[in-house]
């Protein structure tokens, strides 16, 4: 008998129903859900991902604006990013938790604190770290339900189109990278407060968890503690589930995935995504004060980065499942990144043009995408291969080593990148104030420092105004009337404005000319992460060879068919 006469003799039982007690009380399904329901329950889970992300990246598109408001150097803001992710790596190992307990509770109650604290609590902050520790919680508390998303995720798809739904999840953190540039780029003008973009994202997220908790669904745990090659084994997968020892299978979890594949591919993936965070963390500032773009150029750069990266992850996962391989996808993704690093690297120093960088910065973000959303279809294969009843626990180590990752790099990043306090802090007013008096510094910068000291002391010296107008018709050639009136017109700049110059001007200058090659510097160690991910892409399952990844594939459909007929000749037997 055929795999699809067999599943017509299942009896499917309806799941629970959307709404209000459901939500609280019954969240699991007993049975295997037909494809259009699972596709809407995929469909949700990307779009609360979606939102999580936002919420995760959207002080990026007012860091600039952070920075200032609170007093905070370049080296304490990077610095409280990375504990934030340290606290968050072990918010994700303790999602491993959700093998235990489920995954829909940990998603839709988590998602509703994020909210809450994103659209009342961190907008309340008032200095610097009140507002990291409000901050850091999020990272926690999302740390946790960011390894329950994906979890989600490969329950609702078998291997054969596993990659295709790991892409569209892939584009959680991409859309939500991509919704922060684009509110951020419609909503930020010069007169923004950094609040109104937390308050938005926090509201939104209100909205998402409603949706989430009247309509998320999970499997049982014997349902999704079986590995599920196709949508074929849905019959055999529900036949076994009456005899899935579930509490055996989940008998010291993390033991059992300490395996060198699982632990050196989660580094290697983590390392190939310091581009990446480098563009999350740091992007907007790079924009501003490397290359001279406005803050809402700067986030027009990331709506495009984001963008080509989601076309990308959905291309490759589709591609992937249709070649039936992942490995040659995982190679062209990192060697790809590595090529448009050079590329990058090539352009700090120099003054590139808008549609240049964001050529650059786009296509890096493709080819990153074109291996990230195969190696997580081949992550969860290689842990099912383990254990498919430790999914979660894998994503959550996963998420840990990724989380340390970051920690790490955003440790190093001040200890490279010296020269960016100055600029964040005091570049845009300086350059502003350099603007407003070109003409009046230029003359400043002519005449002799004891000599504007005199002046600047005692405006009414009449000596020292006439040593100042010898030395600008000294070194510009011109009239000494001409001379009177340029120095006459530079004693009308504010006070105030002399002083911040005097002050920070040669720091903004030094830093400006250093933070180039710093950044560089920074990007050759993304490059050698990339270079990693290449070498540790063959630890995972899976073929290089998409013919004989399909004689694998039609094996295994020969194998469901006997399984489920000697299942069915038992049955009638008794």
């Amino acid at each position: 008998m055929t795999t699809e006469s067999q599943e017509s003799t299942i009896t499917l039982d309806r799941p629970p129903g959307p709404g209000f007690w459901a939500g609280i009380r019954n969240r699991h399904l007993e049975h295997y859900p037909s494809t259009g329901p699972r596709i809407g329950y995929l469909v949700l889970v990307v779009a609360i991902t979606v939102m999580l992300y936002y919420t995760l990246y959207v002080g990026g598109a007012v860091s600039t604006l952070l920075l200032v408001e609170f007093g905070m150097s370049f080296k304490f803001y990077v610095w409280a990013l990375a504990f934030g992710n340290l606290a968050g790596a072990f918010g994700a190992l303790a999602g491993g938790v959700a093998d235990k307990i489920g995954r829909t509770h940990l998603v839709v109650y988590g998602l509703l604190l994020t909210s809450l604290l994103t659209a009342f609590v961190i907008p309340a902050m008032d200095a610097k770290w009140p507002f990291i520790i409000a901050t850091t919680l999020v990272g926690v508390v999302e740390g946790m339900i960011l390894v329950a998303t994906p979890a989600l995720i490969r329950d609702f798809s078998p291997q054969v189109g596993r990659a295709t739904a790991m892409g569209f999840w892939t584009i959680g953190p991409v859309l939500g990278s991509l919704i922060v540039g684009v509110v951020g780029s419609m909503t930020i003008d010069e007169n923004s407060q950094w609040q109104s973009q937390f308050r938005i994202c926090g509201f939104v997220g209100l909205v998402v968890f409603v949706i989430a908790f009247l309509f998320l669904r999970e499997l049982s745990p014997s349902i999704r503690n079986q590995l599920m090659v196709s949508e074929q084994d849905r019959a055999l997968v529900e036949a076994r589930a009456q005899g899935i020892d579930v509490e055996a299978a989940l008998k010291n979890p993390i033991r059992q995935l300490l395996t060198a594949p699982i632990i050196l591919s989660s580094l290697a993936v983590s390392v190939l995504l310091f581009s990446y965070y480098t563009a999350i963390a740091f992007g907007t500032v790079i924009y501003t004060t490397i290359f001279g773009f406005a803050l809402d150029q700067a986030n027009s750069v990331a709506t495009w980065q984001w963008g080509v990266n989601v076309v990308a992850l959905i291309a490759a996962g589709l591609l992937s499942d249709r070649l039936r391989v992942r490995k040659p996808f995982m190679v062209v993704g990192g060697l790809g990144t590595a090529l448009m690093i050079v590329l990058l690297l090539q352009q700090f120093g120099g003054n590139p043009s808008f549609g240049t960088l964001t050529t650059i910065i786009a296509l890096m973000s493709a080819v990153c995408a074109f291996g990230y959303a195969p190696w997580m279809a081949s992550f969860t294969e290689t842990v099912e291969a383990q254990n498919p009843a430790l999914i979660a626990t894998g994503l959550a180590i996963w998420g840990w080593i990724q989380r340390l990752t970051v920690f790490a790099s955003f440790l190093l990043v001040p200890l490279v990148v010296t020269a960016m306090t100055p600029l964040v802090n005091y570049g845009a007013q300086t350059a502003e104030i350099a603007t407003e008096y070109q003409a009046e510094l230029a003359t400043a910068a002519v005449i002799e420092p004891e000599t504007m000291a005199a002046i600047s002391a005692d405006p009414t010296d009449t000596t020292a105004q006439a040593a100042a107008v010898g030395q600008i018709v000294d070194a510009q050639g011109v009239s000494q009337e001409e001379a009177v009136a340029e120095l006459t017109a530079l004693g009308q700049v504010p006070p105030e404005a002399m002083s911040f110059l005097a002050e920070h001007g040669d720091s903004v200058e030094n830093a400006a000319a250093e933070a180039p090659g710093q950044w560089q510097t920074w990007y050759w160690v993304c490059f050698g992460g990339a270079i990693f991910f290449v070498g540790c892409v063959p630890l995972l399952k899976g073929r290089w060879s998409p013919r004989a990844a399909k004689r694998d594939a039609e094996e295994h459909t020969r194998r469901v068919e006997q399984e489920l007929a000697a299942l069915e000749a038992t049955s009638a037997n008794r």
